[in-house]
């Protein structure tokens, strides 16, 4: 996928304000409209204006637009946009209505779940699209949050600005990562007397120092001690739920997974936490331990690795 430079396209600096853009598009229009021009390239120039014009005329997905910066250096390979580019902004679904054949660079952008060509707008505003982070404590427990928004503003000379916007937010308790949370009334206002649209939030989970998400389930690496693998016995276990006591088969070894049914994040059914074992030496300080050791390794006949051959 190749990177678009819009404002390149229409031939405008960046701080064009909305006249400019309008004119530029009408200049352009013309100068490649296949009933006026024969050229071989110019049905293909005459789609990238009326692209370039589809994103620049509308402020939101301008102000989308600017987001991801100037086009990158060339030999980077296809174009990806950042991850995250979107991080806090709010983004009306869908592109324009009526619309097709647009490249790949727009459809990745700004189709989002937009209706059939020819679908009228209602007469709600444009549903929005967001991001909220919460830690998988919040998860258990559910939380409030306060989120910040940067909404389009088009000002008195049609210049687009980024209005910053605090919403708060409910955390339903057992919320998963990747669900969407919906504020019925909190996205961009509707043209005339229209009501405004729906701001959904999808729900993203902060990096945590021990837990690894999948789904409702939990993953950890549990660290236990050599003669508790090897004896087996109980050791509590700190959930985001609080201690539990987990049973240690005897001859336990790294890598062996233990199942906490039902401790994994709430919901209909529950998850389930896996414990992963990890098998960690104690260091040998003292020459009490080191004694310890060698006597050992002099008693129990263990090769650990009897199993490579040779």
């Amino acid at each position: 996928m190749d990177f678009k430079d819009y404002y390149k396209v229409l031939g405008i600096p960046r701080t064009a304000g909305a006249d400019d853009i309008k004119k530029a598009f009408r200049k352009n229009a013309r100068k490649y409209h296949p009933d006026i021009n024969p050229g071989a390239d110019a049905e293909m120039k005459f789609k990238d204006v009326n692209e370039a014009y589809e994103v620049l005329k509308d402020p939101e997905r301008r102000a989308a637009y600017d987001q991801l910066g100037q086009e990158p250096p060339p030999g980077q390979g296809p174009y990806q946009p950042p991850p995250d580019w979107d991080s806090g902004f709010a983004f009306s679904e869908g592109g324009p209505y009526g619309q097709e054949g647009f490249s790949d660079f727009f459809e990745t952008l700004f189709r989002r779940g937009a209706g059939p060509a020819g679908e009228s707008r209602s007469a709600q505003g444009p549903d929005s699209h967001g991001r909220v982070e919460i830690t998988i404590e919040d998860a258990y427990r559910g939380a409030n949050r306060t989120i910040s928004l940067r909404m389009p503003v088009v000002g008195p000379d049609g210049r687009v600005t980024l209005q910053d916007r605090s919403i708060s937010v409910q955390i339903p308790k057992g919320t998963a990562q990747g669900q969407h949370i919906r504020l019925a009334g909190q996205a961009a206002p509707a043209f005339g007397s229209g009501a405004a649209g729906d701001l959904y939030l999808e729900v993203a989970f902060a990096a945590h120092p021990v837990y690894r998400p999948d789904g409702r389930d939990l993953h950890l690496d549990l660290p236990v001690a050599p003669w508790e693998a090897a004896l087996g016995g109980h050791v509590v276990m700190p959930t985001p739920d609080g201690k539990v006591d987990l049973r240690i088969p005897k001859n336990a070894r790294t890598g062996q997974k233990l199942r906490l049914k039902g401790k994994g994040l709430p919901g209909v059914p529950a998850g389930d936490i896996y414990a992963t074992l990890r098998i960690v030496n104690p260091k040998v300080t003292t020459q009490e331990a080191r004694a310890f050791f060698e006597k050992m390794a002099k008693d129990m006949p263990f090769d650990p690795r009897a199993q490579l051959g040779g």
